[in-house]
């Protein structure tokens, strides 16, 4: 599957089958309660999910390679490019998580307002800070 397949460049639309409509005191009619994907526990990396468990396992023996690589006494460059590669393996993935977080759980949250759209954007700063002082 790919990323255009899954939809992860289409812009974030939320399932509001499940709101409800409500009239206020000036007869005007909104939505008063968004139930989202999220809401039902759906996390915005599902539709790629067994991509990146494939990804993650590659990553696994990237690491067990380097066990292996130490195990036999391998040069110390060889052993730090094998390094390098991992790690920028796991920045990678990060990053496409991180990009899926942001299309479908901080989009749910702007969708909704209100304090849990800035508890979201908090969230992923912070995110972000933790992956760049990597």
């Amino acid at each position: 599957m790919t990323t255009t397949e899954t939809g992860a460049d289409a812009p974030f639309v939320p399932d509001t089958t499940d709101a409800t409509d409500a009239t206020d005191a000036t007869g005007t009619t909104g939505t008063t309660d968004i139930v989202t994907d999220h809401d039902r526990g759906v996390h915005g990396y599902h539709k790629q999910k067994q991509e990146h468990l494939k990804r993650l396992r590659r990553i696994e023996g990237q690491i067990r390679g380097l066990q292996r690589m130490v195990d036999e006494d391998v040069y110390c460059i060889d052993i730090l490019t094998q390094v390098s590669a991992s790690t920028k393996a796991l920045q990678s993935f990060a990053l496409q998580l991180l990009e899926e977080h942001l299309r479908h759980c901080v989009a749910d949250a702007a969708v909704k307002g209100g304090d849990e759209i800035d508890a979201k954007v908090k969230e992923a700063t912070q995110a972000i800070a933790r992956m760049l002082r990597t």
